[in-house]
């Protein structure tokens, strides 16, 4: 399987140590918010209860589609080690390709 990002962003690790976290966009997504921009709240919802309990019990539902992820819903993350994003030259706004395959197993 390939598919095609777009780099969001790139930031250092929160912990000080040599990689760097190289956020990707699907082209599909930027394409979709430049048509439609989105809420700086998501998706609108409408939830109903028709009792207490049931909206304690819907909070999770309700709040993670209100941007629980503070944003990033969309968003796929690859750490890399310094060499590595060097090594690629990566920036902000490029093209990049993601190639993903299952390793045969030999019967075991």
């Amino acid at each position: 399987m390939k598919k095609e990002f777009v780099v969001k962003s790139i930031d250092s690790a929160p912990d000080g140590a040599p990689y760097v976290v190289v956020s990707l966009s699907s082209i599909k997504d930027l394409k979709d918010s430049t048509q439609n921009p989105p809420s700086p709240f998501g998706t609108p919802k409408v939830m109903g209860f028709s009792n207490m309990n049931d909206m304690m019990k819907d909070l999770n539902k309700m709040m993670s589609g209100m941007g629980g992820g503070m944003g990033m819903q969309g968003v796929t993350q690859l750490k890399l080690e310094m060499h590595e994003y060097k090594e690629m030259g990566l920036s902000v706004g490029d093209k990049v390709f993601l190639e993903m395959t299952k390793a045969e197993s030999l019967g075991v």
